[in-house]
């Protein structure tokens, strides 16, 4: 067998890899930096040296075939390596590395960055790009290199490391705090309840918790980020259900108050990243950093 037959050159490949990803010939030039007829030609000449037909053309729009899509993924996981591997290289060389994080938007601004300045004392040549997302991660395709998400640990083909079991605590404001004395779960459960389209089930689990029919639930506006949730009740639309960690400055400050003790949701948040970005010298760094402050 003719190895070099199998292993194809590194410019055939990524124009193969930009224009499957973008199904455009167009796009993938303005990404490479090249013109439309050379990313053509270079895909062609990949498809005559495999004997493979990988795209149909249909006018001036390409579209993956079957063998083609089946290439790509497996050429962009393969590509992934390679330039994780050259990232771990440079940083190793200078000492100093990148990394590109994902967290929740809420978890971010309240938890993660009042102590991301102590990570950059005793790692000052580093940098940690942080990215807002809400919705999950693509890996493959996103440039991201990490990212600390909720959920369950059910994250296949990912490592993930435990942070913090998510503690939710009845919050209200000041203001409508004082329109009860008592404030038992049943009344509680009887205003209007916020809650973070996430996590559209906590309230449920919260009623359940307390034995509460879930007939008597009035659920109130839903807001697609936690800090949104949190200045609603400050501004006394409702009532919320909030991580604990999340509101740990509200409370100390008695701009929200607690009208019930924590109560454990069947989430928790994660630090998570694919296999191939395990040994990153910027990753190891920033996890071993990230654990010890859990």
């Amino acid at each position: 067998m003719n190895y070099r037959h199998l292993t194809p050159s590194m410019s055939l490949l990524l124009a193969f890899e930009a224009a499957a990803r973008h199904e455009s010939y167009t796009r993938a030039a303005m990404e490479l930096s090249l013109t439309q007829s050379a990313v053509s030609r270079q895909v062609q000449a990949l498809e005559q040296q495999l004997g493979l037909t990988l795209f149909r053309r249909e006018g001036r729009q390409v579209q993956l075939t079957d063998v083609g899509r089946l290439y790509q993924r497996e050429m962009s996981e393969a590509l992934g390596r390679i330039r994780s591997a050259t990232l771990q290289a440079m940083a190793y060389q200078s000492g100093s590395g990148t990394l590109r994080l994902a967290t929740l938007p809420t978890f971010g601004s309240k938890w993660l960055l009042p102590r991301l300045h102590d990570f950059y004392k005793t790692h000052p040549g580093m940098l940690v790009h942080i990215n807002s997302r809400i919705d999950a991660i693509d890996f493959e395709t996103s440039g991201i290199d990490a990212a600390i998400v909720v959920g369950n640990a059910d994250l296949p083909g990912l490592i993930s490391h435990r942070l913090h079991a998510e503690e939710m605590m009845v919050v209200i404001s000041p203001q409508a705090a004082q329109a009860h004395d008592a404030w038992t779960p049943e009344r509680i459960g009887g205003q209007i309840l916020l809650n973070v389209a996430n996590n559209p089930n906590v309230w449920g689990e919260w009623f359940s918790h307390h034995r509460l029919p879930h007939r008597m639930m009035r659920l109130g506006p839903s807001f697609e980020l936690t800090s949104h949730l949190i200045q609603a009740v400050r501004a006394g639309i409702g009532i919320g259900l909030v991580p604990r960690i999340l509101v740990a400055d509200e409370l100390a400050s008695s701009e929200l108050i607690s009208l019930d003790l924590p109560f454990a949701s069947q989430r928790s948040y994660y630090l998570t990243y694919p296999p191939r970005n395990e040994m990153l010298p910027s990753l190891m760094a920033f996890r071993t950093w990230l654990l010890e402050q859990i």
